[in-house]
């Protein structure tokens, strides 16, 4: 139950890191933030990222073996970046038009694949 937590914890923290470090891209793409200066810009991101916070901090806590959970340090860390990935990809692909899936994109998702499989490996 522990790793199901973690997951969807990852998931959610990713949802929001994208917003934190692109959602100011398409907020300025909608015309919303173009006239922002670069300092609320900033704010707002961050106050995006807390929440990113709010959900990355406990999913390491509660994955981390050595607090019960079921994912070493290493293992944590490539299933947050595959997740990361998997979410960037998801968000990029459905909001802002012009940025495809292409052959390589797919090529170094099955790379990543290959990274969860070998970091599982004992």
């Amino acid at each position: 139950m522990k790793a199901i937590w973690t997951i969807l914890l990852l998931v959610a923290s990713n949802i929001f890191m994208t917003f934190a470090w692109y959602g100011h891209l398409k907020l300025q793409e909608m015309k919303i933030s173009s006239s922002w200066p670069l300092l609320l810009v900033i704010l707002f991101s961050w106050g995006v990222a807390f929440f990113e916070y709010c959900a990355q901090v406990p999913a390491n806590r509660i994955g981390f073996i050595e607090n019960g959970g079921p994912f070493t340090l290493m293992q944590l860390k490539v299933v947050q970046e595959v997740i990361s990935l998997t979410v960037f990809t998801i968000i990029v692909t459905l909001l802002f038009k012009g940025e495809g899936l292409q052959w390589n994109h797919i090529a170094a998702f099955l790379c990543l694949i290959l990274a969860v499989f070998f970091v599982f490996l004992k």
